[in-house]
């Protein structure tokens, strides 16, 4: 199996069609937000570090946030997110969401999600999605990934091109580091997760029924891809 195919797919197409439509579903896994307990908060620097935020840090809902701010729905804030990161140009920025969204973290010990990257908080879930379903591998594919690369390729970036079968239980009890960012796939290639740069979420791949009895036993916040729903979903609330 071409493993190297399996890289965060296409911008312009829908996400059930990634991957010439191998997979039945596409769910959007929303990355929480972070609480720290108080008398945590004051001793991080700017943003907590995975190691603390694995180690003190609550997941927060975008329910919640979304409830607490008066942004009235997930595409809104997450175009207020993407506006606190530049991640937009002017046309879709959102300058008072994302002021309605700091008001709200300036006063609270909770930290935006963690954008671009694995987030700390799902890492343990996103092992179990493994495990649960009997595999102690999965294949990381990183974002520009190759199969074979070249020595050159390897000197330049190391970490960015090289397709890795790791140990589940490994990665678990910390005795191999967690992806960064690219997508994890089961070795049969049945079910994956991916994520991208600047994005909020995580993509999750697979069967319908193991991917809805997935997020349900888990507790994961996200929605289904429709037919129509992109990489970027939030759009439709930006033209309104």
């Amino acid at each position: 199996m071409r493993y190297e195919h399996f890289v965060y797919p296409s911008y312009d197409e829908p996400l059930v069609a990634a991957y010439g439509g191998k997979f039945e579903c596409a769910f959007v896994v929303l990355h929480p937000f972070v609480w720290l307990p108080a008398e945590t908060a004051p001793h991080v620097d700017r943003y907590p570090s995975g190691e603390q935020i694995r180690a003190y840090g609550r997941k927060y809902s975008w329910s919640k946030v979304t409830a607490e701010t008066g942004l009235h729905s997930w595409p809104k804030l997450n175009q207020a997110l993407l506006t606190s990161i530049g991640a937009l140009r002017a046309e879709f920025r959102d300058e008072l969401a994302m002021d309605a969204l700091q008001r709200f973290l300036d006063h609270r010990s909770i930290w935006m999600p963690g954008e671009g990257a694995f987030e700390p908080l799902l890492q343990r879930e996103f092992l179990l999605i493994f495990t649960e379903a009997g595999l102690n591998e999965l294949i990381f594919v990183p974002e520009f990934a190759e199969i074979d690369p070249s020595p050159q390729q390897m000197a330049l970036i190391p970490d960015l091109v090289r397709v890795e079968r790791l140990s589940a239980p490994d990665l678990d009890n910390g005795n191999a580091r967690f992806p960064f960012r690219g997508s994890l796939v089961a070795p049969d290639g049945s079910f994956l997760l991916t994520v991208d740069w600047d994005s909020f979420f995580t993509v999750f791949f697979g069967g319908r029924v193991f991917v809805k009895d997935t997020v349900q036993r888990l507790n994961l916040e996200g929605f289904f891809a429709d037919d129509s729903t992109c990489h970027s979903w939030w759009r439709e609330e930006a033209r309104k």
